[in-house]
């Protein structure tokens, strides 16, 4: 066990990809029905199920099957406040000092929510609290959503500095190729507006070279790139840090095991990669237990976490101020 996940306890990790709604505790799911006028008639454990992915999940799409319910408890402003305020408040009492929250506005419409209101009452949870937190708009993969994923883009600029951070691509990578995507892409290019797009998941390296051409800033997962060497050269010279999630990868069997997680491989070529949880509910974990298991799985060094806590520190879209404090104090912790 290394030493330094024990001792980082007082606020200094970071979460930077982190689902808002596959993030929802049995604590927030009920809190969050009530405020919608719901009643859950469910025990903990029915909850729990409910929330979590089955151990026999066999890809991507049955993960993200787990979404359904926890989506269901979200169609209000009320609900969606409340989610971000709860989960905020998680966080730091789980030792994060940052964290950006990711959610997709098109998503929160069954009662009639505009994504204008989706984002003005996620915003609103987000000032709730004194947590540092950014918020990631996501377009979806889908068919015939590409109006709703460019309004998801013009919100996303008009929104950013004033909480909203980036936009990102989520959804099913192998049945909608990323390559789909790219008019939303250029807007954002034009408007301005940062970006992190989920590839290299469920679909192998051509994904994250698309998501390069679209001008990623952050590569969501990304941990195929192995798959091709000159994709891991260009990662490390353009510096794309990789947002890696090792048990969701596992749980939508990437890997069969933590172990086969190119994890050396992508340092060592001088790939930033960070770890996060993806959705803490859903996967039944938070960054610091991911933390734990690749420090364990790879007997990591103090200082290899320190560098993965550095690497997503640097790869936040956060202010330079930010960046640098939160520099300084995983220095000072180490």
């Amino acid at each position: 066990m290394s030493e330094a996940i024990a001792t980082v306890t007082q606020n200094c990790l970071i979460d930077l990809h982190l689902h808002l709604d596959g993030s929802m505790s049995v604590a927030m799911a009920r809190r969050i029905a009530e405020a919608g006028g719901m009643e859950l008639d469910l025990s903990d454990d029915e909850l729990r199920e409910r929330l979590t992915v089955h151990e026999d999940c066999r890809d991507l799409n049955e993960y993200l099957a787990r979404f359904d319910f926890p989506l269901s408890l979200l169609q209000t402003r009320d609900q969606l406040r409340l989610c971000t305020q709860l989960l905020q408040e998680e966080l730091s009492q789980r030792g994060l000092m940052y964290a950006e929250l990711r959610f997709a506005p098109q998503s929160h419409g069954v009662k009639g929510l505009t994504q204008r209101e989706a984002v003005e009452a996620v915003l609103e949870g987000l000032g709730s609290s004194c947590f540092e937190a950014g918020i990631i708009l996501c377009c979806m993969r889908g068919a015939d959503n590409l109006e709703a994923n460019l309004e998801t883009v013009r919100l996303a600029s008009e929104y950013l500095g004033q909480g909203v951070v980036a936009v990102d691509l989520a959804g099913a990578e192998a049945l909608f190729p990323t390559r789909d995507f790219q008019e939303i892409f250029e807007l954002a290019e034009r408007l301005g507006v940062p970006s992190t797009i989920h590839a290299g998941e469920a679909d192998g390296p051509q994904s994250m070279w698309d998501a390069l051409s679209f001008g990623a800033d952050r590569i969501g997962h990304g941990i195929r790139a192995v798959e091709d060497p000159a994709l891991v050269e260009e990662l490390a010279k353009r510096r794309i840090p990789l947002e890696a999630c090792p048990t969701s990868e596992v749980q939508t069997c990437i890997f069969e095991r933590y172990d086969e997680l190119p994890l050396h491989q992508l340092l060592e070529a001088g790939v930033p990669v960070t770890i996060n949880s993806d959705n803490m509910a859903v996967s039944a974990t938070d960054v610091r237990h991911e933390l734990q298991i690749v420090a364990d799985t790879f007997a990591l060094t103090d200082g290899d976490i320190k560098l993965l806590l550095l690497n997503a520190a640097n790869a936040a879209f956060a202010s330079d101020a930010l960046k640098a404090e939160m520099c300084r104090r995983i220095e000072a912790e180490f």
